[in-house]
């Protein structure tokens, strides 16, 4: 690996995964401080064009695209990894919509080099959300999906559902920014009302979901690690009555029940990302509990470690509650935990 962190056709062994997160883990320290967070989510975008070519320029925004179309063409399991580092500095950037488009799309230019950005609206049995309301005549679009990821600085929006997979030009529709409560992680409401070109009859779309639930899963576990280890650390420093506040089993009971979290996120993501880059017959049930468990994992280990920083984490220069926002809005960003919870059972029942 040179300037290039992977190129096409490139075999990751084991020490090249190793390799991969240093270098991409490396890159987020230099420039994804939590000052160029904070920053880049209070801009109008909230977008960083330099930190996105950036990490094009590493190939980290082609983890999955295939080779033919000047991807890496790696797996799953390299995604998760990466992911596990975005996640942990809270990285605000197209990444997961970029990777669910490799896999809906991979023939669109300017993918592989990030300079195009696509937004995915997914429709009918597909949106997991319940939201919105895409219709399809022909090739023709009408209608409004709701809360897309970084559809206000995407170049194509993507509809992905039933029907099949369309593209639609920026321009060719309304995209209505919202107010959110995670600033890192933007969202719109889009309008179609024109013309779209098909591009996929939707067998790809499964495997897009996969995808982006696994990246989601990898952000989350490397979140909540992130946030324990601030946690560990703020109760090894901070003092009361002359002892580490560490030292009080109260403490220490909630640090243990909190490192059973995040590891247990971090195993879950790993295995699902597995057994979706292998095609295991039980990758269903597998990226399902990832799902709910990840999220769930995040937001317990944000929410219970905000409570152990004491009124420190609730002012705003902290960064703990970033990390809570992050929480809760990738917990209801592909389907809520319940959703996925029922699908896991069933996924069960059919490996029965």
């Amino acid at each position: 690996m040179t300037d290039t962190l992977v190129r096409p056709g490139a075999t990751l062994d084991a020490g090249d995964r190793v390799a991969l997160v240093d270098s991409v883990r490396r890159l987020l320290a230099d420039r994804c401080t939590e000052a160029d967070v904070r920053r880049i989510m209070d801009s109008e975008s909230g977008h960083d064009p330099d930190l996105w070519r950036a990490l094009s320029a590493l190939g980290v925004t082609s983890l999955v695209l295939p080779e033919a179309a000047g991807g890496a063409g790696l797996s799953a399991v390299e995604l998760e990894l990466v992911m596990e580092e975005a996640g942990a500095v809270l990285l605000p950037a197209p990444l997961i919509s970029t990777a669910i488009a490799s896999v809906l799309a991979p023939q669109l230019d300017g993918l592989a080099d990030g300079s195009r950005i696509a937004a995915i609206a997914f429709t009918g049995a597909q949106d997991w959300t319940g939201h919105g309301d895409v219709r399809i005549d022909g090739d023709r679009l009408s209608g409004t999906a709701r809360f897309v990821p970084d559809a206000a600085i995407a170049d194509t929006i993507m509809v992905a559902g039933d029907d099949g997979v369309f593209a639609v030009d920026r321009a060719d529709v309304t995209v209505t920014p919202l107010p959110v409560f995670d600033c890192t992680r933007r969202m719109a409401d889009v309008a179609f009302h024109g013309p779209a070109t098909r591009i996929g009859d939707g067998a790809q779309v499964d495997a897009a979901r996969d995808i982006g639930l696994i990246a989601l899963a990898g952000e989350q576990a490397g979140g909540a690690r992130r946030m324990l280890e601030m946690t560990v650390a703020y109760a090894t420093e901070r003092h009361q009555f002359g002892r580490a506040i560490g030292s009080f089993q109260a403490i220490k009971h909630m640090a243990a029940d909190l490192l059973l979290e995040s590891e247990s996120a971090i195993s879950a993501a790993r295995d699902a990302a597995r057994q979706v880059a292998e095609g295991s017959a039980t990758k269903d049930a597998a990226v399902a509990l990832a799902a709910f468990a990840c999220g769930d994992a995040f937001v317990r280990v944000a929410k219970d470690g905000i409570q152990m920083h004491g009124g420190i984490a609730f002012t705003w220069e902290h960064p703990a509650h970033l990390y809570l926002r992050r929480a809760r809005s990738g917990a209801q960003l592909y389907g809520d935990g319940a959703h996925w919870r029922e699908r896991y059972l069933r996924a069960l029942e059919a490996q029965a």
